[in-house]
């Protein structure tokens, strides 16, 4: 399994980071994909085989974490596409709640 578990929503309260220079102050780190839990169960094809998605956005992915688990909210077409190259690790930026 690439993904630790397969969620639909946001389990977490609202953090209230809308934008992606919102994140910016968080550092990005290293996370396995298979500590992650997706909030989303769909992925758009068109997303995934882009060259540029990411050219408007963060490069890196947006993670939550919250209750001691891993919750992907942003950036579940780059870890599918770091999974079909083989690789297991994934930098992301981690926003701890508590």
């Amino acid at each position: 399994m690439i993904f630790k578990a397969v969620g639909d929503g946001r389990p977490y309260p609202d953090h209230g980071r809308t934008r992606t220079r919102d994140w910016v102050d968080v550092p990005p780190r290293q996370v396995r994909l298979d500590e992650l839990v997706t909030t989303k169960r769909t992925l758009d094809l068109d997303n995934l085989l882009s060259e540029d998605s990411t050219f408007y956005g963060d490069l890196f992915a947006h993670v939550v974490e919250y209750e001691g688990t891993l919750y992907l909210e942003d950036g579940l077409h780059r870890a599918v596409r770091a999974a079909l190259q083989q690789r297991a690790i994934l930098h992301a930026r981690v926003l701890s709640l508590r």
